[in-house]
């Protein structure tokens, strides 16, 4: 009988504490943001319900916060204006360099092996293959925004990789669209001969958004986005919030994951896990804070 006293005991300590952290946090609010790869209307659709699921697990508001340029989720998580946000391999990389103790929790199970695509207009006289495209050589060329891993940072390694050039040097006239939906339209138009932008997105959009596109190249594998949190989590939400904060991403449903992340589920992740894209922004000169 003094044992099962003992063990009721427990739980309602257990539950005490439970309801003490809920207690302390009842008036704050975890915020997140989120690269604006689409319009702020979609990305604001997209991350809401992902919102609403992180507070229901952590029970306490939690807010997305939508940003209109790659530039601004870093500077926004820099200084603290949101705890944690989706970046790219390299704001990601950028951020947790600004940020002390800042650490990558989760990715998408696509992102160790993610790719890039290099797009043509269809009247460019240009035609896909398995290698780099050379015939592209002076074309008119854009990427996408000047912070984007897949719609940036990594094209322009394989440019460089693969010409022994700059890419204002190999193509004739350089260009940023911003977006990489932006990259598609681009491209589209006939406003640019070719772009590279996330396969993910590409492959995504409707059939009339890219009816006068072609893939040219699909550039080699590397890592991409990923959920990176601040080191500073437990201080202001409660020791353990960061290891609470994580689970909760890491069981994310599978529906939610494909609407919002446009992934199958979350995997765990580490900063190390994109060392190669730090190594790729420092010789390229954007690993900056």
């Amino acid at each position: 009988m003094r044992i099962f006293c003992v063990a009721l005991m427990a739980l309602a300590t257990l539950g005490c504490g439970d309801g003490a952290e809920s207690s302390a946090n009842a008036d704050k609010v975890f915020k997140f943001s989120a690269l604006p790869d689409q319009k702020l209307s979609e990305q604001s659709a997209r991350f809401e319900p992902v919102a609403k699921y992180l507070s229901e697990a952590l029970g306490m508001k939690v807010e997305y916060v939508p940003v209109t340029k790659y530039s601004a989720s870093v500077q926004a998580f820099k200084t603290g204006d949101v705890h944690a946000a989706w970046f790219g391999g390299l704001t990601g990389v950028q951020a947790r360099l600004a940020v002390e103790g800042a650490k990558a929790i989760a990715q998408g199970d696509a992102d160790p092996n993610y790719f890039s695509y290099f797009i043509a207009h269809k009247d460019s006289g240009l035609t896909g293959g398995d290698n780099f495209p050379e015939a592209a050589k002076g074309k008119k060329f854009t990427f996408g925004s000047e912070s984007s891993t897949s719609g940036r940072l990594m094209p322009e390694y394989f440019i460089r990789e693969n010409t022994g050039d700059a890419p204002d040097k190999f193509f004739g006239a350089i260009g940023f669209s911003g977006t990489h939906t932006n990259t598609i339209a681009a491209v589209n138009s006939g406003s640019f001969d070719v772009g590279a932008l996330s396969y993910k997105t590409y492959d995504k959009a409707a059939p009339e958004e890219k009816a006068n596109t072609v893939v040219l190249w699909k550039t080699p594998f590397y890592a991409d986005y990923n959920f990176t949190v601040r080191g500073d989590l437990d201080a202001e939400f409660g020791d353990g919030f960061t290891a609470k904060l994580t689970k909760a991403f890491l069981a994310m449903p599978g529906d939610l994951c494909e609407k919002s992340f446009l992934r199958g589920k979350m995997i765990p992740a580490k900063n190390s896990d994109f060392d190669n894209i730090l190594a790729t922004a420092e010789k390229l000169g954007l690993a900056r804070k």
